[in-house]
């Protein structure tokens, strides 16, 4: 087991369980191995802490709690870098942004796939489309 200190406070991690994001974040491709926060609340929200850098986590949730018709199917490339198998299940999620006024949006214009089989997730970009990185949640 490894330590490190965040906003969390000390948070003790086995590296053989870290989410690996072998490119990165967009804007942040050395922020590669995350912890997954455990929640201590009942809801939709997660964080995920930064290994690397212990000052950054996210927010993230499953888009479709929100919306219901939202879809995106991997690539081939992107199954190859999250070493998907056929059957293997894979998961899109948003990450949550909270400003100072409180009106939470998602981004849905570039989503994160994670493979719990491999605890491997990439972020990708949602060309030619009307998603925003910056969608309102539904009134």
């Amino acid at each position: 087991m490894k330590k490190i200190n965040t906003r969390f406070g000390e948070v003790e991690y086995d590296p053989d369980n870290l989410l690996h994001f072998p490119a990165g974040l967009i804007g942040l491709p050395n922020l590669r191995h995350f912890v997954v926060m455990p929640n201590k609340k009942q809801g939709p929200l997660f964080w995920i802490q930064s290994v690397d850098d212990p000052d950054i986590a996210f927010v993230l949730t499953d888009p479709t709690n929100f919306f219901l018709e939202y879809q995106l199917t991997p690539e081939d490339s992107e199954r190859q870098m999250l070493h998907l198998g056929k059957d293997d299940d894979c998961y899109i999620l948003s990450v949550v942004t909270v400003p100072a006024d409180q009106k939470i949006t998602l981004n849905l214009a570039a989503p994160i796939l994670f493979a719990p089989k491999s605890n491997r997730a990439i972020q990708v970009i949602i060309e030619n489309s009307s998603y925003s990185s910056k969608t309102p949640l539904p009134q």
